[in-house]
């Protein structure tokens, strides 16, 4: 597919969604208190997003996954969090 076809297929979807993330970003940023690990990789993500390549996609969800490979012994919250707590 040409680039300037997947720009007349996708555009306006990622355009809604770009303002979707800038809706959060100013709610959050209106909000009281401190943010938790969350936002830190929440801005992570969009630094990696950022970045070139092909493979932004796997390279923004790994940055929000939790690279560790052994399991833990059992589950220190209820419920997914969405974003690792020790990432970088």
């Amino acid at each position: 597919m040409t680039r300037q076809k997947v720009l007349d297929l996708y555009f306006m979807e990622a355009r809604a969604k770009l303002i979707d993330l800038a809706a959060f970003l100013d709610r959050v940023d209106r909000g009281q208190g401190e943010g938790d690990f969350r936002l830190k990789a929440f801005r992570n993500a969009l630094r990696v997003l950022e970045s070139e390549g092909p493979e932004r996609a796997k390279s923004v969800l790994l940055s929000l996954s939790d690279p560790t490979t052994q399991p833990i012994e059992r589950a220190t919250t209820k419920a997914a969090t969405g974003a690792w707590p020790d990432a970088k």
